[in-house]
């Protein structure tokens, strides 16, 4: 588990990181988003102890990261996949990083086989693409089999095969009982794997609740309808707070009236349905209007013909038809991954 509590960093006159109370929770993914500036990659320095906080607190697993005597153990964190020395070979770097812990060399070459680097393990890590570095930075976040898994852009560099392992693998580590606390800027892959959503906006917490929670609340009352009486169907169901819009011969939107509505309304009147779709927005759209005012750095684009605005006028519908550990738990006997995550 993480917890801040009223964690605050200034840089001089920079509020980087502005009274953050959160927790994060072992059990699940939680995403960590916000725009750039927002205080994301300070935070995750604070609570590794990286950085020393103006006032307030981070706690991991019940005490501030230094205080712990097995910290790859506690947490395994990756902010910067390249900062390691590029005269080593990935594997003595894991067999260093190991010994420090009391782990077994073993270990070593059980994760670079996790990773997909054992073909390259004794190659220097400064001849290593961007995405090969990803994963050594994966391989050595994952050392010690540790409680907390802390992921800064963890799919940065990675091709489809490891962007796809990475989301198999966070899953997985949830689903152990571990806590993951991920951030990106990918939208997608975020909505793919959190249950959980922390978003900041200059230094400032905007929300923490459940995925499942913040889109619904983001979502306006929209539904998509397929049926061969449309026209008769768009006539029920129009009023004043109904917005109707044509999608294709026979298929219409409707917003402003709930899909269960239109369904008793459709029963009512014989009317055949061929789809009754209840519609929500994706996390990218509620997250974009969440922090329209909180990005600190900007460009200049013109919107028209890009997108357009939302709610604007309908046009007709077309009538033509339409195993988890236990608290403490040091590594030692290491997890068998199934295979989706190998």
């Amino acid at each position: 588990m993480i917890e801040t509590h009223e964690l605050t960093k200034r840089y001089g006159k920079k509020l980087a990181v502005d009274h953050l109370t959160i927790t994060v929770r072992p059990g699940q993914v939680t995403g960590f988003l916000g725009p750039n500036g927002a205080g994301k990659s300070t935070t995750m320095r604070l609570v590794l102890g990286l950085d020393h906080p103006t006032s307030g607190y981070a706690l991991v697993n019940g005490k501030p990261y230094a205080a712990h005597r097995d910290p790859l153990h506690q947490v395994g964190a990756l902010l910067e996949a390249r900062a390691i020395h590029s005269a080593r070979s990935a594997r003595d770097h894991l067999r260093i990083m190991a010994a420090s812990q009391g782990l077994p060399a073993r270990r070593a070459d059980e994760v670079l086989e996790l990773t997909g680097l054992t073909a390259v393990a004794r190659r220097k890590a400064g001849g290593f693409s961007l995405g090969m570095g990803q994963r050594l930075g994966l391989a050595v976040a994952l050392l010690a089999d540790p409680l907390t898994l802390i992921l800064d852009e963890p799919v940065n560099g990675l091709d489809p095969e490891g962007v796809l392992w990475v989301r198999n693998l966070v899953r997985h580590e949830a689903g152990r009982g571990r806590t993951v606390f991920l951030s990106s800027h990918l939208m997608s892959e975020v909505a793919l794997v959190a249950d959980h959503l922390v978003v900041l906006g200059r230094g400032r917490l905007l929300v923490e609740k459940p995925m499942s929670e913040f889109i619904a609340e983001s979502s306006e009352v929209a539904t998509r309808i397929r049926s061969p009486q449309a026209a008769e169907l768009a006539d029920a169901i129009a009023g004043p707070t109904v917005q109707l819009r044509a999608l294709g011969p026979g298929l219409f939107e409707a917003r402003g009236c709930a899909a269960e509505d239109i369904g008793e309304i459709a029963a009512e009147r014989g009317i055949v349905l061929h789809e009754l779709t209840p519609l929500q927005v994706s996390l990218e759209e509620a997250y974009m209007k969440l922090t329209a005012d909180e990005v600190e750095y900007t460009g200049h684009m013109d919107a028209q013909g890009i997108h357009g605005e939302p709610g604007g006028a309908a046009d007709p519908v077309d009538v033509s038809g339409l195993p988890a550990p236990q608290a403490g738990e040091r590594a030692g006997d290491f997890p068998e991954y199934p295979e989706g995550v190998r």
